[in-house]
């Protein structure tokens, strides 16, 4: 058997670890010449330090040591530079804009996103298994042993973990391809957006405001005594009688009210009274006063200052709708507010009669600016009246309290634009009243008293276009006109007019609102009054701050007469005694009556009211049965004239013939005036 030779092995061993014969040698070299090195180095700075000096710049500043040694600190933000320092927003409580005193500082110079994830994590272990899952294919790896101890070399790999003989039985876990994706992309049909607005009420609000010192807290404290040992002797009383076994008789309160009201009433005699002693004079000339001066001025006539209202409490406001009640023909409302959009504030609503003018009948405060009122025709003591929050409300003479009995709000849907015009109409087929209202929203609405609410009915919105009633879904909306007057036909109950603030009247009726029926271009601006005539079914007026007042037949589009009174026309009404008599009212304080069949180019009376520079008119109004006007102005007073007689003349009647009377008298004149300014197929039509 041989004996391997072990000193052949060992010779294979230790050729692996033994070191060369000239290695030393060799180090020593290189470290001699890299001393010599560092010397040469350390000799040439010297002589290039020498050589060198500091140069100064011409320009540089020089400070002395006290300026050297002095600190300067400037201290490091983190604000950004470039972030906006005035940025607001709507603060819904304070109603206002507010600034934004917290603004975002952090600017992002640099962001990349990683894919590296943490080993421990979960979404590790997830792509782990995922990777173990998913089969591979390992590659036998080739291992060329040395030729001088390549087995001595290969022993000692496989006992070590991370060698390339441990790593052949491994399979390597296949990374997933991040890259491996595809798109996929369809159309869809993109819904139409839509626009939802909902409407609350605003919370209510009160101002407070006082000032405490020692002595009112004093007296505070002093009266809640006061009551507490109030409280204590009835207490002791109530217990006293109880055992006594007698009780004591109190007033019920209904005999006490009874009381006051009997002596209210008492009261209020006694100061029409002294009222009417006090202006005897001015009621003497309202019965029986006339003209006599008019015998000579022909066609011309006069007005005669009577009374004059006004409250106290309502001088910052202006007059702005005057309504007559039917039934007592001495009782006018009149509702207060301001035209003066920028200054709107509380309102009021005030019931006059010309027994009593020195205090109104009855006075109805209002949160918000009153813009218009109708009285009831045949329900006297229900008043119907808009306001300028674009609230509708409806109050009545005979309950107690100063609130109405009925209210829109954001819920019953009121307006969102100030009421103009409100108008009674005749009740509906379950005998509850209604009325109607116009806004500068556009809405022409119909409000229905049901038991203690209001039920609102949209019967026409108002168009630039001509269109007024909505589009499908997905058209576009037309553009919105605003509504500043109207009035419902005297006969034919389903016709009326919309004066828009465009300066068009707009011929509408209740069943058909899919468009007009007719459209005038009446005027330049914005048309302030429409009123239908009281005797002629053709026949209205208009009138515009653009100074005119004309004269229409609902069957032609031109108008009849056109007049210029040279001002702003405030208002205009139809006298309800004759056909062809109106009367308007001018910013410049001045009072204009027309008689058509008297003179058809002029007004037969102009008279100055009030001051031209201070004073503005806005409304007029005639009595129904006297021959009396009431005249607002915007400053709260309502001022009362007697038109002389030949302002209400009435055609003389032949020898032998009575001069007829009715209705048909007066629209046989209109419609004689009318014929002469007609085509001659309009006439025949």
């Amino acid at each position: 058997m041989p004996v391997p030779n072990n000193n052949a092995a060992f010779a294979r061993k230790g050729s692996n670890v033994q070191k060369v014969p000239g290695a030393k040698s060799t180090k020593a070299a290189t470290k001699k010449k890299d001393e010599e090195e560092a010397v040469e180095t350390g000799t040439g700075w010297e002589e290039w330090s020498q050589g060198k000096a500091l140069v100064r710049p011409p320009d540089q500043m020089e400070l002395t040591e006290a300026e050297l040694k002095e600190e300067n600190t400037r201290i490091l933000t983190a604000n950004n530079p470039h972030a906006p320092q005035n940025i607001v927003r709507y603060s819904f409580k304070e109603r206002s804009y507010k600034p934004i005193n917290i603004v975002d500082q952090m600017a992002v110079h640099f962001v990349l996103e990683g894919s590296l994830v943490h080993q421990d994590s979960e979404e590790a272990r997830k792509l782990g298994v995922l990777a173990l899952e998913r089969p591979t294919h390992s590659v036998p790896l080739s291992v060329n042993p040395a030729v001088d101890g390549g087995d001595v070399e290969e022993a000692g790999d496989e006992d070590r973990p991370d060698s390339a003989a441990s790593r052949i039985n491994k399979k390597e876990p296949k990374v997933t391809n991040q890259f491996n994706f595809s798109d996929r992309a369809s159309q869809t049909l993109n819904n139409p957006m839509r626009d939802r607005i909902c409407q609350t009420e605003p919370p209510p609000r009160s101002s407070f405001s006082a000032t405490a010192n020692q002595w009112e807290i004093y007296d505070a404290y002093v009266q809640e005594l006061q009551k507490q040992e109030k409280n204590k002797e009835k207490q002791k009383g109530t217990h006293s009688h109880k055992d006594n076994g007698k009780s004591k008789k109190v007033m019920p309160m209904e005999t006490q009210s009874e009381d006051v009201t009997k002596w209210t009433m008492a009261s209020k005699i006694l100061e029409r009274t002294i009222s009417q002693n006090t202006f005897d004079d001015i009621a003497q000339d309202f019965k029986y006063f006339e003209d006599a001066s008019d015998e000579f001025r022909e066609q011309e006539g006069t007005l005669l200052p009577l009374w004059k209202f006004q409250y106290d409490k309502a001088k910052t406001l202006s007059v702005t709708a005057l309504c007559w009640n039917n039934k007592y023909q001495d009782l006018f409302a009149v509702g207060l507010g301001s035209y003066d959009f920028s200054r709107q504030g509380c309102g009021m609503l005030l019931f006059y009669s010309l027994k009593n003018p020195a205090f109104p009948e009855y006075i109805y405060p209002t949160s918000s600016g009153v813009m218009c009122l109708d009285i009831h025709v045949q329900y006297f003591h229900l008043v119907a009246v808009g306001f300028y929050n674009g609230c509708v409300a409806v109050y009545s003479l005979k309950e107690e309290g100063r609130e109405p009995v009925y209210k829109s709000t954001a819920k019953t849907g009121k307006h969102t634009d100030p009421v103009w015009q409100v108008h009674w109409q005749s009740d509906d087929m379950d005998s509850n009243h209604n009325f109607y209202s116009v806004s500068s929203d556009g809405r022409v609405v119909s409000w229905t008293l049901v038991k203690n609410e209001l039920v609102f009915t949209d019967i026409i919105r108002l168009t630039l276009t001509g269109a007024v009633s909505e589009g499908p879904k997905g058209a576009q909306a037309p553009s919105i006109a605003s509504g500043t007057s109207f009035d419902f036909h005297k006969q034919i109950d389903y016709m009326f007019l919309v004066g828009t603030e465009e300066g068009k009247i707009h011929k509408c009726s209740k069943t058909y609102s899919s468009q007009f029926l007719e459209t005038y271009d009446a005027h330049s601006m914005a048309v302030d009054t429409v009123k239908w005539n009281y005797f002629h079914p053709k026949v209205f007026v208009s009138c515009s701050s653009d100074w005119t007042v004309k004269i229409w037949d609902h069957t032609i589009n031109t108008p009849m007469f056109v007049f210029d009174l040279q001002a702003a026309v405030g208002d205009v009404a139809w006298s309800p005694y004759s056909s062809t008599v109106f009367a308007a009212v001018t910013t410049d304080g001045t009072v204009h009556v027309f008689d058509l069949n008297v003179n058809k180019y002029e007004a037969i009376c102009q008279q100055l009211v009030v001051d031209k520079k201070k004073t503005k008119l806005t409304h007029v109004e005639f009595n129904p049965i006297h021959p009396v006007i009431i005249v607002g102005d915007d400053r709260g007073y309502v001022t009362s004239f007697k038109l002389s007689p030949n302002l209400r003349k009435k055609p003389k009647a032949k020898k032998g013939h009575e001069l007829p009377k009715g209705p048909e008298v007066e629209v046989a004149k209109m419609e004689k005036l009318l014929s002469l300014l007609r085509e001659p197929d309009q006439n025949s039509g």
